[in-house]
């Protein structure tokens, strides 16, 4: 399975209402683009069977939802935004849905690169119908302009960890199995493997003797820095500077050679992401450390929570900006955000996140505070001549 980049979980989109069908010579298969419903769930709709397709998957992979999205967050994701268009394609034959397939076409920055993603349900796989849906999303992609197609694909530890042949990420750190389905797929077409990102899970609560003991070390060297922390909006008085970091977070992290450009963000981007959780059902805490001496905002970290999924909170970005590391205000932020989720979302069992693969730092802050790994994600790219 490919997956398109987006803002995790795994990433809030405007509304297609027109579906267009694309007659293969496959056996009968056509690729039709779906609308996605302002309110899924009232009545059964392709968009419903798009989202089934995702859950049986993550059930066949990983035997659980965790991380899969609910069907209302899915909607309002895929609906796109003044940011990134998004695209939402069933595959049939003979009017039975075989596969789905994806597309994300960024709007602002990146605007010769396309997301791809490309879903088989498990009775048709090796039949050659997820060939026939990626090329047709390659070709919408090319015909919009696109000239760099991105693609992932998340598995569970177990196949990069045993024993058989390994393909190794062209950033140098990081492996797939070179035998398995998604690797043999993505080379077949062309794509090279840029980067693989660890998916490490935290058993939640975190024991507070622990939380005590990294606090006291973060401590001593994040002398003349504050901690200020919200939930779900970002305070008026310093939503310009947190926009600053979000904006750094696009540059900052390693990406390989998979040359994005950087996100510019702004007041009115942090507050339409902040509206896309609310649509979405999904709760936010974030924490800061703000530099007391000139007020700039030096580090930031992320957590949501699904009412849908309480067991499950996802870690998603944790930033130091580059003049202010060393002081390690990343441990610091992420330590208060784990209390505040604490008190917010006691059914919770785990924390979930991702990190490239030579992000040994962040890794590090990770492994300190127990997380452990539980997957892999190779991040792949097809650039066209």
């Amino acid at each position: 399975m490919f997956r398109p980049p987006c803002s995790r979980p795994k990433a809030s989109r405007k509304l297609w209402c027109v579906s267009s069908s694309y007659p293969l010579e496959n056996g009968g298969l056509s690729v039709e683009r779906i609308p996605v419903p302002e309110q899924p769930g009232d009545e059964a709709s392709d968009f419903e069977s798009f989202h089934a397709l995702n859950v049986a998957h993550q059930l066949e992979l990983w035997g659980n939802r965790d991380r899969c999205p609910v069907l209302v967050e899915a909607a309002v994701f895929w609906r796109g935004n003044q940011y990134e268009e998004r695209q939402v394609f069933l595959a049939y034959l003979n009017g039975v849905v075989v596969g789905s397939g994806t597309l994300t076409l960024p709007l602002s920055e990146n605007t010769t690169t396309a997301g791809v993603d490309v879903l088989v349900a498990a009775p048709f796989r090796r039949r050659g119908f997820g060939s026939t849906i990626l090329r047709v999303l390659e070709e919408l992609a090319r015909g919009r302009g696109r000239r760099s197609f991105d693609g992932y694909c998340e598995e569970p530890l177990g196949p990069a960890a045993g024993p058989g042949r390994l393909l190794d990420a062209k950033s140098g750190t990081g492996s797939v199995p070179l035998d398995s389905a998604s690797t043999m797929f993505a080379l077949h077409h062309g794509y090279s493997l840029e980067q693989v990102e660890t998916t490490s899970t935290l058993s939640f609560p975190v024991a507070e003797e622990v939380l005590l003991k990294l606090e006291a070390e973060a401590s001593q060297r994040s002398a003349g820095y504050s901690v200020i922390s919200w939930q779900n909006q970002c305070p008026d008085e310093v939503v310009d500077v947190f926009a600053r970091l979000k904006s750094l977070m696009s540059t900052e992290v390693p990406i390989a050679g998979l040359g994005w450009e950087g996100e510019q963000w702004n007041a009115a981007r942090v507050r339409q992401e902040e509206a896309t959780w609310r649509a979405s059902g999904i709760d936010v805490v974030a924490a800061v450390a703000r530099h007391d001496a000139t007020g700039e905002l030096a580090a930031y970290t992320v957590l949501t929570h699904r009412v849908a999924l309480p067991a499950v909170i996802y870690q998603e970005d944790t930033l130091v900006a580059p003049e202010y590391r060393g002081h390690r205000l990343g441990l610091l932020v992420k330590i208060a955000n784990l209390r505040r989720a604490k008190e917010l979302w006691p059914d919770a069992t785990s924390v979930m996140t991702w990190n490239a693969t030579e992000n040994r730092h962040m890794l590090a802050i990770n492994i300190a505070l127990g997380f452990k790994p539980s997957g892999f994600e190779g991040e792949w790219q097809k650039r066209l001549e």
